[in-house]
């Protein structure tokens, strides 16, 4: 699905006006006035997005990129996303305090398989360019060193993440010193007008330019750096290494109840970087928690999967029922008895202790029924076509053979 558009862009008709509208909802746009000069160039423009493909999946919180990106396309203007092959065997060490761990190449890869695919949940494919920047990065050591001569070490020390690592004695190795060089060298062989990034990333775009500079491309790109979402904590960025992210392919009803999970402070920034409005005054935080779990859903699963996700979970929030289709599982009849800790590993696939601390703590029931604390064995007539849940969200019926 696509991400949602205010559909505008008809009225949009001068290069201030296309500049005032893309740079809306942004923290910086810089240089001051350059987008609005190179909307007025009469040509599309190449708006670069580098990705280091370190993990397989797409959170919320990367689409508020991506759908500045499809802003971009919807003004006629071509997406160029960067698979960062090489630059993620160096690591990003923007916001981290430690060195990033060595992906395997052949992870690198499927990563990438993924999130591209992930990212047409947003994007236009036909105004999509995907370049993977070992295209250029596996370059011989001749080149490295001229690169590397563009900046000093004083320079990338100032970035904040490298200040604190060097404050506090952590080791900072010279390829974390090479990446905002590599990633700024990206931006020379695509020849980029605009690059987008979040706000952690600003340090790297704007060292691109300088980059673009040292090898004579007369104007440079403008820099576009966009808010980060919170996570479902409404504390801190949302992180997959957090586990507070909701996840672009995440099942209907499970997008649809992380949705509700935010805090109510959360509420205005989700409803602008997600859904690009402001919740109505006479909106309650629930009425407005839904508006957003159903319009997510709807743009990731289609609108028919929305009310399907709501009336799963007020079935099991509201109404305290179990889902209609859960899963069956079959167990052997053996002796009759069935071994709690045992099903609830093979079931939910976590390790026997910590199925017996989920019994512990009330945590599992039996038809709608807490299991006794010390209870560790049942009668198979006591489980046969019985549902078992785990938690709030996790269910089983199982089906004595």
């Amino acid at each position: 699905m696509a991400a949602p558009q205010q559909r505008v862009t008809s009225r949009l008709d001068s290069p201030a006006a296309q500049a005032a509208w893309l740079a809306r909802n942004a923290v910086d746009c810089l240089p001051e006035g350059e987008l609005e000069h190179k909307l007025s160039l009469g040509r599309p423009l190449v708006v670069k997005l580098g990705i280091d493909p370190t993990a397989p999946d797409i959170h919320l919180g990367f689409t508020v990129v991506l759908q500045k990106l499809r802003e971009f396309q919807e003004l006629g203007h071509t997406v160029v996303l960067i698979i960062g092959d090489y630059t993620a065997r160096v690591g990003d060490p923007s916001g981290r305090d430690t060195t990033r761990p060595v992906l395997e190449p052949a992870e690198i890869e499927a990563n990438a398989r993924t999130f591209q695919q992930q990212a047409l949940t947003v994007l236009d494919p036909a105004r999509l360019e995907v370049r993977h920047n070992g295209e250029w990065l596996d370059m011989a050591a001749a080149e490295l060193f001229e690169l590397a001569r563009h900046a000093t070490v004083a320079q990338l020390l100032e970035r904040d993440d490298f200040a604190k690592r060097y404050r506090e004695g952590k080791p900072i190795s010279v390829l974390e010193l090479l990446y905002p060089l590599l990633q700024g060298y990206d931006s020379v062989a695509i020849r980029a007008d605009v690059e987008l990034g979040g706000t952690d990333q600003r340090f790297n775009l704007l060292l691109a330019r300088d980059i673009q500079r040292a090898y004579g491309l007369k104007r440079q790109q403008v820099i576009l750096t966009m808010p980060l979402l919170t996570g479902t904590d409404g504390e801190r960025k949302m992180s997959k290494s957090l586990d507070n992210y909701i996840g672009v392919t995440d099942p209907p009803a499970e997008m649809y109840g992380k949705t509700l999970s935010i805090p109510d402070g959360s509420l205005p920034l989700w409803h602008e970087l997600l859904l690009g409005d402001e919740i109505p005054p006479e909106a309650s935080p629930r009425d407005a928690k839904r508006a957003l779990a159903r319009a997510l859903v709807a743009r990731f699963h289609g609108p028919g999967a929305a009310p399907a996700a709501e009336e799963a979970f007020d079935r099991q929030f509201i109404r305290h029922q179990a889902p209609e289709d859960v899963e069956v599982m079959e167990w052997p009849r053996g002796d009759g008895s069935i071994h709690l800790p045992a099903l609830l590993s093979q079931a939910f696939d976590i390790s026997t202790s910590e199925a017996r601390r989920a019994l512990s703590q009330g945590g599992v029931k039996v038809d709608g029924t807490p299991v006794s604390d010390g209870v560790l064995d049942l009668t198979t007539a006591d489980l046969d076509g019985q549902i078992v849940q785990l938690g709030k969200r996790r269910f089983v019926r199982v089906q004595v053979v």
